[in-house]
């Protein structure tokens, strides 16, 4: 799992879950997919966003809708 890749900072979009070192939230992200986006798609209209970061945004979503546990992690300095 990449979980360490989402991370929750109160001072980034008032806390949501986003991809670390981006601003890129995971709510973008599946918005993106319900729109149609593919994973290609997505990575080539956001060059920040890695693979994994992309893998860790739908696993966390995934994870988030079947109410298993998920772990945040502050991106502070």
């Amino acid at each position: 799992m990449k979980e360490h890749l989402i991370v929750c900072d109160p001072e980034i979009l008032n806390g949501k879950p986003i991809i670390k070192g981006t601003r890129i939230s995971v709510g973008l992200i599946m918005q993106c997919i319900a729109s149609g986006m593919t994973k290609e798609d997505i990575l080539q209209g956001y060059p920040i966003l890695t693979p994994d970061g992309l893998e860790a945004a739908l696993d966390f979503a995934a994870r988030q809708l079947q109410g298993e546990e998920v772990r945040f992690f502050e991106n502070r300095p």
